[in-house]
């Protein structure tokens, strides 16, 4: 039941909204614009949903069950995402100026990207660096759409952007090696077919490591500034505690691999900042 739920990459867009109003109340008590959230979510959603509806366009599209999906729906979904885009030009009417600038300027970024990858080969090694461009993105919209609004922010603020980054770049890598794991011999290109998933392995425990010692200076460093009483000192934890669950999540690779659980698990890691809000 919940796999249309996950082959539509709806975790990832709830994970959005969560981190995205997180975000906003770690840069101050007061919200941002209310048409900044439904906006990243529509723009996330139709971002996703592209890149896999212009994967299966190609010969030798990857295999995966989330493609399989979206071939077999590609009508319907380019309706769909038609759709939503629609409604998102009618909110960006409502933004304030410095959110449609900077909304622009990642708007063009993530066309090119998209309309880029669609031109590129599924074997191309060039494909590699997918992965981390789409961590940088996703950080981008989240976190950027709030730092536009804000006259001034405090130095927390930043650190938790660098670290929420880190996390979003720790669950793609993940996801890389799940994969890899699951169909060695029909992963197009990737990190862990690049590195090898034992070396990425390596590379999420070292980076859990940095994500927490970071999470933890910020708790034990930072001042109050923005979001309330010692919301700062809530949301590093959050953080730790993010990229936490993602390491055991690679730690177990027999439990989460079963029926693809660790994708919905895995993008369910940025559902935990509601906790704090």
């Amino acid at each position: 039941m919940l796999r249309p739920f996950i082959y539509l990459s709806l975790p990832v867009v709830l994970g959005a909204v969560f981190s995205n109003r997180f975000a906003a109340r770690l840069s101050d008590v007061d919200p941002v614009h209310w048409a900044t959230t439904p906006l990243l979510a529509i723009v996330v959603w139709a971002i996703y949903t592209a890149d896999r509806l212009l994967d299966v366009r190609k010969p030798l599209a990857p295999n995966t069950g989330r493609h399989r999906f979206h071939a077999a729906n590609a009508d319907l979904l380019w309706g769909i995402v038609g759709g939503a885009l629609a409604v998102g030009a009618i909110l960006v009417f409502f933004l304030p100026g410095t959110v449609v600038k900077f909304g622009a300027v990642l708007g063009i970024i993530c066309v090119a990207y998209v309309v880029g990858v669609s031109q590129v080969p599924n074997q191309s090694t060039f494909l590699v660096l997918k992965e981390p461009l789409v961590a940088l993105l996703f950080t981008a919209g989240i976190w950027g759409s709030v730092w536009v609004q804000r006259a001034e922010l405090g130095w927390p603020f930043k650190a938790e952007a660098a670290l929420f980054l880190g996390i979003a770049f720790q669950n793609i890598l993940l996801f890389s090696v799940f994969e890899y794991r699951e169909n060695p011999t029909t992963t197009g290109p990737s990190l862990a077919t690049f590195w090898g998933a034992d070396r990425c392995e390596v590379i999420l425990r070292w980076l859990t490591l940095l994500l927490v010692a970071g999470a933890l200076a910020v708790c034990f460093t930072a001042d109050d500034s923005g979001g309330g009483a010692r919301f700062t000192q809530r949301s590093s934890l959050m953080l730790a505690i993010m990229s936490l669950v993602l390491y055991a999540i690679a730690r177990y690779p027999d439990y989460f691999g079963r029926h693809g659980r660790y994708r919905f698990f895995a993008d369910a890691v940025f559902w935990l900042p509601v906790l704090v809000l």
